[in-house]
């Protein structure tokens, strides 16, 4: 496989899972927002994890979401 392909498929899924996580989390600080569990000028920590048994791959990444 060539190494153009393997970055463009792997972008191709990251651009898939952004764009299905991103309405989730929106919805998710919306509601939190709602209910007063944020007051919605915080930051905090989320964390996204990739797994992959098939090819041995356990990563999660931590980043500080600011509102």
């Amino acid at each position: 496989m060539k190494d153009e392909a393997l970055q463009a498929a792997v972008a191709k899924f990251l651009k898939n899972v952004s764009g299905m996580a991103q309405p989730e989390i929106v919805q998710a600080v919306r509601s939190a927002i709602a209910s007063g569990k944020l007051q919605g000028n915080e930051s905090w920590t989320g964390a996204i994890t990739f797994s992959s048994e098939k090819v041995g791959l356990d990563i999660t990444i931590y980043g500080k979401i600011e509102l």
